[in-house]
């Protein structure tokens, strides 16, 4: 064998496509093959077209399979089907009784005897083998328990043999040990076997899955070959050229040499992910009138009206509680698109709008102390809204309050008070399937230097527990973002307490916290936005105003260039891309129409007057950001871009008064 790859699959698939009996099916973008029970003596090929100069099962090996079990039906009681038809609900029954399907056998021709095999029952895994001089003559079973692969996805199984040790990996996790008894035979003959692949000659036990992969390693444990690969559940030493994946986009018109079947699905409504687990599903966008095709990583238009941003339309103006400091829209799944308004005055605190028949519309108060901003996230079903307030509450005491939605009362409830100083912002994000929420701390009484706190949920509890705690200098903002398997945290550091000419810094986490990666001389910086166009990553900064004590004083604190880097691999850092002059910007947002970006920036004071017009800005490719559109505003503190059935939408709040307006971008 020359301790070379042996591709059971592959050698059970005729070189002009599947055999009979296999089909192929492509399930979460990635292709396998479903074996017919009816034929099972078909897909098997003799033993010798795999070990060519030695008729001996290697001593020692690794055998990988990737694969997907199907997940079983519940089983219904005799009662539950007859009341069925009387309105009622099924009664469940005992649990199914484990049903054990092969993965693949070796067989001696006109012998019951498996020689060597591999099949499962839902909740273990089991590796078959003969061995004539030890144990009579009898089977060996390995057993390796609590091994769940019948829950309809994807699974890469290494399993490693050497004497009476035996152990399993899936999904590159930790390997599952066992030690035997009986090793593993030192020579056992396949003279006159075959392989049978997904059945042991029966129709009993046959495979119902898909099967990707099915591949012997002689002589050596293939996990270290295995688990480098970025998506573990479909990780590759060998598989069939007719299961290898395809462009998203054919290059011609030409017919695909092996045609296949694809368990095919189209979501409808909000940008829903695109990751490797959604890969060639689609996703119809009723508002651009779009189909798209996810590859793995992001949304490829397959089929789309394209739209280019003409105008832009005053649609409805909002008369708010009181002065709004920022707005949070988010989506409630079959609930609705709501807004979040961070409202000055305590009394009669925040409100939360939700959209109704084209307008948003007035759905709940929440008491608030000066709120800044608000901050919506979910934790697995659980959804929550978190609000950053500044000032103190009747009773002197300074918190901010994390509220969970109640799909009894259908409203949001309080769930967590945490102290803060002086809260300008929340930033929620997930790391290593872990929950965090950090919170800026503006100042503590006079003082601009002091913590900011990045906390932990803990499951068990069910609340945010201090994690790590960051130097801020009177921060305004957070801004998580991720490039590649990296994540990153931004602040956006705006007073020490005599200037505003300060560093920002962005943070790294590696081993377990977030660490200095760069730091960036900002002027009062009081917002970042992260952003891409293309495979470029792009983040732009607010500056709002240059102050320092220790210098004259310039002829306009406000009118200032606010800049957008750009990440430079090569460098491993940020460099400047572009200047915009801005007047006391405070927050930048990020949205797209058609292919088209666009950039709109908060002008909020140009140092006479609050009435100042806020700026769009198109991106022009080697142009940079190129002014297209002026937007006149009072005190403009935030802007939010969203999307509804009937077409794209810009919010913008008034720090200045109690007014918000939703813009609509007409297109053409």
């Amino acid at each position: 064998t020359d301790l070379r790859p042996l591709d059971i699959l592959s050698e059970a698939v005729p070189a002009g496509g599947p055999a009979r009996g296999m089909r192929v099916f492509q399930v979460q973008g990635v292709r396998g093959f479903q074996l017919s029970a009816s034929r099972p003596r078909a897909l098997g090929f003799p033993a010798s077209r795999l070990f060519i100069h030695c008729d001996r099962f290697p001593e020692e090996f690794s055998i990988i399979v990737t694969l997907r079990a199907l997940r079983r039906p519940a089983k219904v009681s005799a009662a539950g089907r007859a009341r069925r038809g009387h309105g009622a609900r099924p009664v469940p029954a005992r649990a199914l009784p484990q049903r054990n399907e092969y993965i693949f056998t070796l067989m001696v021709e006109e012998s019951p005897s498996v020689l060597v095999g591999l099949r499962y029952a839902p909740d273990k895994l089991h590796f078959l083998f003969w061995s004539q001089e030890r144990a009579g003559g009898w089977q060996t079973r390995v057993t390796f328990p609590n091994v769940s692969l019948s829950d309809n996805q994807w699974h890469t199984l290494v399993l490693a043999v050497s004497g009476q040790s035996f152990s399993l990996t899936v999904d590159c996790s930790i390997p599952k040990d066992v030690v035997v008894e009986t090793p593993f035979p030192a020579s056992l003959s396949v003279r006159r076997a075959n392989f049978y692949l997904g059945n042991r000659r029966r129709r009993k036990g046959v495979f119902t899955g898909l099967l990707r992969q099915l591949v012997l390693l002689p002589g050596a444990d293939a996990t270290p070959r295995i688990c480098h690969a970025v998506n573990f559940k479909v990780a590759t030493l060998s598989v069939p050229s007719v299961l290898q994946d395809v462009p998203a986009r054919p290059v011609s018109n030409e017919v695909l040499k092996y045609p296949y079947e694809a368990d095919m699905k189209v979501t409808l409504g909000a940008r829903p992910r695109c990751s490797k687990q959604e890969k060639a599903q689609f996703w119809f966008n009723a508002s651009r009138r779009g189909l798209y095709l996810c590859n793995g990583s992001t949304w490829v238009s397959m089929l789309e009206v394209q739209h280019r941003l003409d105008y832009v339309e005053e649609y409805q103006n909002l008369v708010t509680n009181s002065e709004t400091m920022g707005i949070e829209v988010f989506t409630i799944p079959r609930v609705g698109l709501f807004a979040a308004m961070a409202n000055r005055l305590t009394p009669p605190g925040s409100a939360i709008y939700r959209w109704t028949d084209g307008k948003f519309v007035h759905y709940q108060n929440i008491p608030t102390y000066q709120a800044q901003s608000w901050k919506y996230f979910t934790i697995g079903k659980k959804i929550f809204l978190a609000v950053a307030n500044f000032e103190q509450n009747e009773r002197g005491q300074e918190f901010s309050v994390i509220f969970k939605w109640s799909r009894r009362k259908a409203k949001f409830i309080t769930h967590q008070r945490i102290a803060t100083h002086s809260a300008r912002d929340w930033e929620a994000f997930v790391i290593e399937g872990e929950a965090f929420l950090a919170v800026v701390n503006h100042r503590e009484g006079n003082n601009h230097n002091i913590d900011s706190v990045i906390y932990r949920w803990n499951p068990r509890t069910g609340l945010f527990e201090t994690n790590q705690t960051i130097p801020t200098s009177g921060a305004y903002d957070w801004e998580f973002f991720t490039i590649g398997p990296y994540s990153f945290l931004a602040v956006a550091n705006t007073f020490n307490g005599t200037s505003t000419k300060i560093h920002s810094h962005i943070y790294i986490w590696l081993s377990g916290s977030f660490q200095l990666f760069q730091s960036i001389l900002t002027f009062g910086a009081a917002d970042w936005e992260v952003f891409h166009i293309g495979d470029r990553v792009f983040l732009a900064v607010a500056n709002s105003h240059s102050y320092d004590s220790g210098t004259p004083a310039p002829s306009n604190f406000y009118a200032i260039n606010s800049t957008i880097y750009e990440l430079n691999i090569t460098a491993q850092m940020f460099v400047k891309f572009q200047d915009l002059l801005t007047y006391s910007a405070l927050d930048w947002e990020f949205f797209s129409v058609g292919d088209d970006s666009f950039l709109v920036v908060a002008n909020s004071f140009d140092g006479f007057t609050f009435s100042v017009n806020s700026i769009i800005y198109r991106w022009q490719g080697y142009e940079g950001f190129v002014a297209a559109h002026h937007l006149p505003t009072v005190g403009c503190r935030d802007w939010e871009a969203f999307h509804t059935a009937e077409g794209s939408y810009l919010f913008y709040s008034s720090a200045k008064e109690p007014l918000s307006k939703v813009l609509k971008l007409k297109t053409t």
